[in-house]
């Protein structure tokens, strides 16, 4: 999927389907340097394809490590023993501390001479207390830039010998993960005692998993001190599976909880060596209806239909909690989430990002050092939401827009960190508040037919071409010439459109029948041809989507407003036929009228729109023609609400 610089998200209904997950980012890159460590060849299956490994995969082939692709998610990796081939090089590792703090304390216990460096805000993210511990082994490590912080130089170590170390547990479990992953290169026994408060204690769980899985076993005692025994070295399993992201889930799960439900994820279930999987009990504390198998999940939204706000000790689902604050905003009360000290070094200060996107929302949000309390709206409000680079928060973020109005993500491409494909999948299982696109030439009744199926139905309805003809009245009024494009737009962002059946107020002022006058349409028509007054518009039609649907007419509907309506609609009728219409319709209002100059006038624009640059008047992909020369106004609408009716019992309930 080609993204631009955001992703508008309509507003959603429901969600329920089936997603299989991507592999885990922190399985994928454990192993991969493990199998690269190890003595042997091994076969990793079921890799995440994203930046992060992307990253860990050129470190290693820059290192001398063979690395063969065999297949989209399958890799053979010919280990080395601990002794990378390459004994000098530059490391550029993105934002990846899955990469960067591993092949820190790898290369540090290794005899070579390294940089390591990544994206600014890597170099943001501290690295003090590994490094400190790495030295107390004798490791020669130099900062390149301030002092505790990335980028890094490496030189061969002058081994100490120390049988013990110590590093602190309470900014991010990395640091634990690479000494423990790096101990192994030594051959000598050492003992890693842990300072402060371990968090993120699932991590080392997985580190702990994958390492017994290359053949090195280490003692415990309790979460406060770790012992690598004399002896021990990687070998190969032959061949290793990596899970699906329990991380990941954490969305799709929240999603079931809050859109309805079922849904169902497949890839990790009540075996997963993650400690994220306990998402889903943190989502049932909320009320949501949960299911486990040993490599599946499934969500349903509360008998209730409503969450319930918690306070919960997230120590133990750092990632995975980000989405609890999101879903924080569907449930009734105030949610706390405690002990995430560890977001405020993650890819941004994850705590006063999410507080600040949340207070966009309309939440009411309360930060500290180490939580972060959330009350919920009345009714979320549609934001640009701003991700930080941070692939967690444009995910979370998804979910709000099971608000009323939907939701945009700006930068969502950053989710290729972990997964690339997170946007398409999400689209897959929910369900958006439905659009008729109902597109057509001037006066072809479009507007009629349009108005009367969105009475039928229940649903809201917008015509399009009536906010160009505002903005023309609008232009009139301030005395803006219609081929002043930039002013034009800026007059289209600030004026307030307000309909009410057939009533329409334009800055407060009821507008008549001058709205639907010719010289009006006329200039509509120009307008509508500027592509800075397309863009200005659009937002003013995106928020016409709204429970329970939405019928639109216009030009561009199914093309460039609403491109996935769940019925598109080309409906035409011969020039003749359209001023004679037109002719009928002026008269009853007490309108002088020729019909000749009508079907004169029908003719030159549809030239004109037809020809225009920017979104020129043609049928939609996807969309179906009618020709309503030969129907009346009824006859029409029936044939509309026939082909939505057949349209829904073919695609089913998602």
């Amino acid at each position: 999927m080609t993204f631009q610089h955001f992703l508008d998200l309509p507003p959603l209904l429901g969600a329920r389907g089936t997603v299989i997950l991507p592999g885990s980012k922190s399985i994928s890159n454990r192993i991969l340097l493990l199998a690269a460590l190890a003595q042997g060849t091994t076969e990793i299956r079921d890799v995440l394809l994203s930046d992060d490994t992307e990253r860990m995969l050129d470190g290693l082939r820059a290192l001398g490590v063979t690395v063969e692709q065999l297949d989209t998610h399958v890799f053979r990796v010919t280990g080395c023993g601990g002794m990378f081939p390459v004994r000098r090089a530059k490391l550029f590792l993105g934002n990846a501390g899955t990469a960067f703090r591993p092949l820190t304390a790898a290369l540090a216990l290794s005899d070579g001479h390294y940089q390591l460096s990544g994206v600014a805000r890597m170099h943001e993210r501290p690295i003090g207390d590994l490094v400190d511990a790495l030295r107390q082994l004798g490791a020669n490590i130099d900062y390149l830039g301030e002092e505790g912080f990335p980028p890094l130089e490496i030189f061969p170590p002058t081994l100490t010998g120390v049988a013990r170390i110590s590093v602190r547990g309470d900014v991010s479990s990395q640091f634990l993960t690479a000494l423990l992953m790096a101990l192994p290169l030594l051959n000598t026994e050492v003992a890693v005692d842990v300072v402060g408060e371990l968090i993120s204690k699932p991590y080392i769980e997985i580190t702990l998993a994958m390492m017994a899985r290359f053949g090195v076993s280490v003692r415990r005692d309790g979460w406060s001190s770790f012992t690598v025994v004399s002896g021990s070295r990687y070998v190969s399993p032959g061949v290793a599976y990596v899970e699906g992201d329990a991380s990941s889930a954490s969305y799709f799960l929240a999603a079931g909880a809050i859109g309805g439900g079922p849904l169902r994820i497949e890839g990790v279930g009540s075996d997963s060596i993650q400690g994220d999987v306990r998402f889903a009990e943190a989502l049932g504390l909320m009320g949501a209806r949960i299911s486990m198998g040993p490599n599946w999940m499934e969500a349903r939204a509360p008998a209730s239909g409503k969450l319930n706000s918690i306070d919960l000790d997230c120590n133990h689902i750092p990632d995975a909690a980000m989405t609890l604050a999101v879903s924080a905003l569907f449930a009734e009360g105030t949610t706390t989430l405690r002990n995430i000290a560890s977001w405020r070094v993650k890819e941004t200060d994850r705590i006063a990002a999410m507080a600040t996107e949340l207070r966009k929302v309309g939440a009411t949000v309360e930060e500290g050092a180490d939580y972060i309390r959330i009350a919920p709206p009345v009714q979320l409000r549609h934001a640009a939401i701003d991700t930080y680079d941070d692939h967690r928060m444009a995910m979370c973020f998804s979910l709000a827009a099971f608000g009323a109005e939907g939701m945009r993500i700006n930068d969502p491409a950053c989710v290729a960190k972990t997964f690339p494909d997170y946007f398409a999948r999400f689209r897959g299982v929910v369900q958006a508040v439905p659009v008729i696109a109902i597109d057509g030439p001037s006066a072809s009744g479009k507007g009629t037919v349009a108005q009367r199926v969105a009475a039928e139905l229940g649903y809201h309805y917008l015509d399009s071409g009536a906010l160009y003809r505002l903005l023309a009245l609008a232009a009139q009024r301030d005395n803006v010439l219609l081929g002043e494009e930039a002013v034009l737009a800026r007059l289209a962002e600030r004026m307030q459109i307000r309909f009410a059946g057939e009533q329409v107020w334009l800055d407060g002022v009821l507008v008549g029948d001058e709205l639907r006058g010719e010289q009006c349409a006329a200039a509509a028509s120009r307008v509508a041809a500027l592509p800075q007054v397309r863009t200005a518009l659009l937002n003013k039609q995106h928020a016409f989507r709204r429970s329970p649907g939405l019928v639109a007419d216009g030009r561009d509907m199914a093309s460039v407003v609403f491109p996935d309506a769940e019925l598109k609609i080309f409906l035409t009728a011969s020039a003749e036929a359209r001023a004679e219409r037109r002719y009928k319709q002026l008269k009853e209002k007490g309108m002088g009228a020729n019909i000749a100059a009508l079907l004169q006038d029908i003719r030159a624009r549809d030239e004109r729109d037809s020809q225009r640059s920017v979104a020129p008047l043609q049928q939609a992909l996807g969309a179906s023609l009618l020709d309503t020369t030969a129907l009346n106004i009824e006859q029409a609408v029936s044939e509309v609400l026939m082909r939505y009716q057949t349209k829904k019992e073919k695609t089913g309930p998602v």
